[in-house]
Order: structure tokens, then C-alpha cells, then sequence
């Protein structure tokens, strides 16, 4: 019979597969603060996203104050503070974006989505999202939908590119 010992944290736990893995990922870095970034990733792809009582959790493995993590967890646009959906939008909004159309695009998907931005379908499909930019400029308007990052986005190309995720 295999036991699971968790760390309770103010209403969070972290799962003892969670905790082994956070303390493999320390081990690679000589700062434990560099690790909290990889400890943020290790809740989040277990869970889908990093509640609240997380940094604490992570804070008392790593050594580090609460407060350091949650402020990696902040900064970082790619973890996700509340529930996403199994696919998550995220739509460049910067100012080459928007020259390039991005209103238009995000219209299309709001339309085609039925939410808005911040939003979660109903089925729990498709998170959309706003971020500040992706790097990806010179084929504005972009977004990316999980890992893969779509350039040159039209409105007409919306419906067929979210077809690909369902």
C-alpha cells in the first residue's frame, strides 16, 4: 500500500508526487528562488493552474519566503492564477497587434467563443486571454493557442484555426 504524505498549507496541498518533483527541480539550482518558476510549472501542469496558498506551499519546500513566489507567479503571464480551459488563447494586444488588426481578430473569436476576454467557455474548452505581447511582431496580429503561436491572424481564418483544438 502506497502512503502519500502532503504539506498542508492553508487550505492548499501539495500532492507528494508534486513536492518529489519540486525537490528534484531545486536541486538544479544553485539560488533556491530560481526554482520557484519550475515549482510554479510542476502545480500547474498537475492541477491546470496555481491556486492561491500555492507560494506558501512552495516557499516552505524551496526555503524561500512566500512572497518571492507569488511574486514570480504575478510577473509570469503563462501561470495561470484561477481555472483555464483545456485550450488557452492568448491574443497579442501590443501596439504592432493592433496596427495589424488585432480588434478584428479578437472580435472574431469572441464571436466564435461566445466570451470575452478573461473568459472560460462554457464547456471548458477555450480560455481567451489577453497578453501584452508574444514576440511575434513582424506577423501581427498573433496569438497562440496552448504552445503553438499562429502569425498573420485574419478574422476569416479564426473559425478554421479553432476547429484544430476541438
Amino acid at each position: 500500500m502506497i502512503m502519500n504524505t502532503l504539506i498542508q498549507t492553508d487550505r492548499f496541498t501539495l500532492s507528494e508526487s508534486e513536492r518529489s518533483a519540486i525537490e528534484h527541480e531545486m536541486h538544479h539550482y544553485e539560488d533556491p528562488r530560481a526554482a520557484s518558476i519550475e515549482a510554479l510549472k510542476i502545480v500547474q501542469k498537475q492541477r491546470g493552474w496555481v491556486p492561491d496558498g500555492a507560494a506558501d506551499a512552495i516557499g516552505e519546500i524551496l526555503g524561500i519566503p512566500a512572497s518571492d513566489v507569488e511574486g514570480v507567479a504575478t510577473f509570469y503571464s503563462q501561470i495561470f492564477r484561477q481555472p483555464v480551459g483545456r485550450h488557452v488563447i492568448r491574443v497579442c494586444d501590443s501596439m504592432t497587434c493592433y496596427i495589424g488588426g488585432h480588434e478584428s481578430v479578437v472580435s472574431e473569436m469572441q464571436k466564435q467563443l461566445g466570451i470575452g476576454l478573461g473568459q472560460t467557455t462554457a464547456d471548458q474548452r477555450f480560455t481567451l486571454l489577453p497578453v501584452c505581447c508574444l514576440g511575434n511582431c513582424d506577423k501581427a496580429p498573433a496569438l497562440m493557442i496552448d504552445d503553438d503561436t499562429f502569425g498573420d491572424v485574419q478574422p476569416d481564418g479564426v473559425a478554421k484555426l479553432l476547429e484544430e483544438y476541438k
